[in-house]
């Protein structure tokens, strides 16, 4: 049984009993190669979403009608990446185990590869639908495997060929982009084809990870490695409630926001209102 945690995300402060969805943080930035400091991320989600409305007016539902559980941000140990992937990994299994969802605050985007970890064990036929600028698909980076660069290389090293589909690919090396074309889907720039990829895994389990460099760097300043070229607000919104409406998602996370690098505010504010509707879509 999780314990509430004092500091919630926009009154989700349901009992664990009763909710389908539980919120929990991976305050982590281990291996960032550019700008330190996501692991600040989960915390401003938290502490900002008190000036974000609980309505959506984007799908006519409130928080307050649904029932979501904030466990707070996990202990994670700073000098040890699999350590933390561990503790990552357990807490996605026990709620997977009580029949919820697990949502996980980023964090650097290695994060995923504990969670995905435990949804694949749970789900052999799982999926994944990645939105990044970033194809990370390295199978090294600065002599690691364990990477924010090889996050999704990793997740493939868990559930192989063609279950991997990726949008909004703007970055990366030659190697990455020559592998993924036997390996993985990628589309680049933005989300063209995400209608057809949602009707083909209609009814499978599917994990949802979002960086939040996607976007636009004009829109969202506040991430490690800012891309230019990135999609809009609307763009991302209309893509997620795709993935979310359309699909069985069974796990899902959003990544990479580092608030410091944003003094406006912005930034935090704009991966808050993405949590909001992942919430009401979930």
């Amino acid at each position: 049984m999780l314990k509430k945690n004092i500091e919630v995300f926009l009154k989700c402060d349901a009992e664990y009993e009763d909710s389908k969805v539980v919120i929990f943080g991976a305050p982590f930035d281990s291996t960032t190669s550019y700008r330190p400091g996501c692991r600040f991320g989960s915390r401003a989600i938290r502490s900002e979403s008190i000036g974000l409305e609980t309505y959506s007016p984007y799908l006519d539902k409130d928080i307050s009608e649904i029932s979501v559980f904030d466990s707070g941000d996990l202990e994670l140990c700073f000098g040890d990446n699999q350590l933390s992937l561990t503790a990552i990994r357990e807490r996605t299994e026990t709620i997977l185990n009580d029949g919820k969802i697990p949502l996980m605050l980023g964090g650097e985007h290695l994060v995923t590869v504990g969670a995905v970890e435990a949804v694949a064990k749970r789900y052999p036929d799982l999926h994944i639908i990645h939105f990044d600028a970033h194809a990370d698909l390295r199978d090294s980076f600065l002599g690691t495997q364990l990477s924010h660069a090889c996050v999704l290389r990793r997740c493939w090293d868990m559930i192989g060929d063609g279950r991997i589909f990726q949008f909004g690919i703007r970055s990366g090396d030659r190697e990455e982009f020559l592998w993924g074309k036997n390996h993985v889907s990628t589309r680049k720039y933005d989300f063209e084809g995400l209608e057809d990829i949602v009707a083909a895994l209609e009814g499978k389990p599917v994990y949802f990870t979002l960086d939040l460099d996607v976007l636009d760097p004009s829109i969202m300043s506040g991430t490690g490695t800012p891309e230019a070229g990135g999609v809009s607000f609307a763009q991302l919104l209309d893509a997620v409630f795709k993935v979310c409406k359309g699909l069985n998602i069974v796990g899902c996370d959003v990544t990479e926001l580092s608030p410091d690098y944003d003094p406006s505010g912005v930034s935090t504010s704009t991966a808050c209102k993405i949590v909001r509707e992942l919430l009401l879509c979930l």
